[in-house]
């Protein structure tokens, strides 16, 4: 007969095994962003997660210039350059134009104007239209990915950037 310390382990085995693999489901299943300016401070950092048919994006980021900024996921995990112009451009894996107000539009990478308090820092909760992290046609491909914030409001209409300006923030999305 098995003693009661015996079952006690294999239970203890289990559930550590459980929680494991759900560990490991879960850190597989989404995406973190360092989103940084263009000196190379460290502005907040945003979780990317599968939802749906669509992409959530949330976190909180500091020390950002107060208004409404343009905030996009770009096709190539670089954030190289000043103008942080190795991001290249945003992510569009079908035939799409820029903006949801556009006929022709949106890209994938589209998201919603990010608010910045007088404070300097804005809550970030928000998702792409479409698309998926490593699903058909993924945002992490063999290059990566860039979350890119830009200096002024994106109109969601205008082609490619939403006439949103320069590029002041980006972070390389980075998950395995």
């Amino acid at each position: 007969m098995r003693s009661v310390s015996f079952f006690a382990a294999t239970r203890a085995t289990a559930v550590l095994g459980t929680a494991l693999l759900l560990a490991a489901w879960s850190t597989s299943n989404d995406a973190t962003v360092k989103v940084l300016d263009a000196t190379g401070r460290e502005l907040g950092v945003l979780t990317l997660v599968d939802a749906g048919a669509a992409i959530a994006v949330t976190g909180t980021l500091r020390g950002l210039t107060p208004g409404v900024h343009g905030m996009h996921l770009h096709t190539i995990g670089s954030c190289d350059g000043a103008s942080f112009a190795g991001a290249g451009a945003h992510w569009s894996p079908t035939p799409k134009q820029h903006g949801s107000a556009n006929p022709a539009g949106s890209h994938h990478g589209d998201l919603m104007n990010l608010t910045v308090g007088a404070d300097s820092s804005a809550v970030v909760k928000m998702s792409t239209p479409a698309g998926s992290l490593r699903g058909e046609q993924p945002l992490l491909d063999t290059d990566g990915a860039a979350i890119v914030i830009h200096a002024t409001t994106d109109d969601y209409k205008t082609d490619p950037s939403g006439n949103s300006g320069a590029r002041i923030a980006c972070g390389v999305v980075s998950g395995s």
